[in-house]
């Protein structure tokens, strides 16, 4: 059994004009261990699947459908009280800024503490010195000394290694972390994830990692979830989708990329924009935006248009989508016909 099992997870917002579906039967599992990544562009409902897993959806949100298990038990029929032995304990978050993570009042030392001690029966000076030591595994400069500094006195390369030392205080089976380096320059991004790596690999931590960049993705994870309009439209192992991507919004990603255009010309881009979760189109979600809803000969997938497509599996992967269930169906025509 997997360590995180989610199966066909409906989120909806209540809104006076009605329910807004925000994510729709997504479904994925992560090994004790194991690196997920989730990418896609704003909007497509990744940061909405990674506050599910921890129920942290705030009003008028809700889940509507699905189950969420974890080590066997179904987080989404838990009281608050049960919740709150998982969260921070068993699955912990780094969110996107760490400026409005820490508390601005309170030392970074008081900060950790507090935390410590509302999940153990345990002294302040034991609380003090397991902060102190996982200061030192984040590789954070006279850690002693940071125990009794505030966040503002902090760069942001050292806030979010204080955030990641709050993560590990607990020794998680899970580690979320939302777009954990949004806020900072290359290369501390670079310094962060690399950190967050050795940390889930020594301490056999699992990560799901939310994330625009595909690079970051590429060299952290070893799984992936491509999201799209609320739904999961490509998933399978990191890369082998980076390599050879099926899903034509995959595809439209790694094109995106920098080092993807040819010297000194346009880059690359998905045409139009990722479409209200209020007024999502007809058929596939993706299909106003794809170049691939016209075939080569002229004539119109009306599938595209008409029908949400189903999954279907090539090679390691699985994929949403028309053309790749056509192009799968014309590869078995002449096996069967053979025999």
């Amino acid at each position: 059994m997997a360590l995180l099992d989610v199966n066909h997870l409906d989120v909806r917002f209540a809104l006076r004009r009605g329910d807004v579906q925000a994510l729709r039967d997504v479904s994925f599992s992560l090994e004790r261990g194991e690196r997920l990544g989730i990418v896609g562009e704003s909007g497509a409902g990744k940061s909405v699947a990674a506050f599910s897993l921890l129920n942290l959806i705030a009003k008028p949100g809700y889940i509507a459908g699905g189950s969420i298990h974890f080590d066997g038990r179904d987080l989404t029929r838990m009281s608050d009280r049960a919740l709150r032995h998982v969260r921070g304990h068993r699955m912990s978050m780094i969110f996107q800024d760490p400026m409005m993570t820490l508390n601005p009042v309170l030392s970074i030392g008081d900060q950790m503490v507090e935390c410590l001690k509302a999940h153990r029966r345990i002294s302040t000076r034991e609380a003090r010195a397991i902060a102190l030591r996982k200061l030192e595994q984040v590789q954070i400069p006279s850690p002693a000394a940071r125990l009794d500094q505030y966040p503002h006195e902090l760069s942001g390369g050292m806030r979010q290694r204080v955030i990641i030392a709050i993560a590990l205080l607990l020794d998680p089976d899970i580690i979320i972390a939302d777009e954990p380096t949004t806020a900072l320059d290359v290369t501390i991004q670079a310094e962060i994830m690399a950190l967050l790596l050795e940390l889930c690999e020594k301490h056999n931590v699992g990560l799901i990692l939310i994330t625009h960049d595909l690079g970051v993705v590429s060299q952290v994870t070893q799984r992936m979830l491509v999201m799209y309009a609320g739904r999961v439209i490509e998933q399978g192992p990191t890369r082998e989708i980076i390599n050879a991507p099926q899903h034509p919004y995959t595809q439209g990603l790694i094109n995106a990329l920098p080092q993807m255009a040819t010297p000194g010309s346009r880059l690359n881009q998905i045409p139009g924009s990722m479409p209200s979760l209020d007024n999502l189109p007809s058929g596939c979600a993706f299909h106003p935006r794809c170049g691939f809803v016209e075939r080569a000969d002229g004539t119109t997938r009306r599938a595209c248009i008409d029908e949400v497509p189903g999954f279907v599996t090539s090679g390691n992967c699985r994929v949403a989508c028309h053309m790749v269930a056509e192009m799968l169906d014309r590869e078995r025509i002449p096996a069967e016909e053979i025999r």
